[in-house]
């Protein structure tokens, strides 16, 4: 399979000391699979005068800045596609043999995504039909990744 990067675009940094350590283990055990590296967009300053929507549009402002064009975006959203692990596993291959030189997810901040950026997306695809916080959804992300990874090459960690 040809390793094509693989990034995953956060709004602000993860607070919770616990889900960093669990997502740069799992970043750690990803990286012995394929490339992949997680870019953190700043937390916008003094957003206590900015509306939702205003919010939401600075942040996608900052992700659409990192996009390449030949960039394939896949947004981390409650109404995009879900799948099972062994689904998202084959996903991920296919877009390793098809997608262009980068396959991009992004997490959004606490309001989601601006419409600038849902236009730009290739994709959605969602975790659950739960809610989890921003912050928790990239340790869960993560772990996915890696799974996906083990079930790409056989390995014992996911069962059936």
């Amino acid at each position: 399979m040809p390793l094509m990067k693989t990034e995953l675009i956060l709004v602000g940094k993860t607070n919770n000391k616990h889900f960093q350590a669990g997502i740069d283990d799992y970043v750690g055990r990803i990286t012995h699979y394929m490339p992949f590296s997680i870019t953190v967009i700043p937390e916008l300053k003094n957003t206590k005068s900015l509306s939702e929507q205003q919010q939401k549009e600075r942040e996608g402002e900052q992700i659409l800045k990192l996009l390449q064009p030949s960039d394939h975006l896949v947004l981390l959203d409650e109404r995009g596609k879900e799948f099972r692990s062994v689904e998202f596993a084959d996903w991920l291959v296919h877009k390793q043999l098809t997608a262009t030189r980068r396959l991009v997810f992004c997490i959004g901040g606490p309001y989601g995504f601006s419409s600038a950026v849902y236009q730009r997306a290739n994709e959605r695809i969602s975790l659950s039909p739960m809610t989890f916080s921003h912050q928790m959804v990239r340790l869960v992300f993560a772990e996915q990744v890696y799974r996906a990874c083990t079930i790409i090459k056989g390995e014992p960690y996911h069962h059936e």
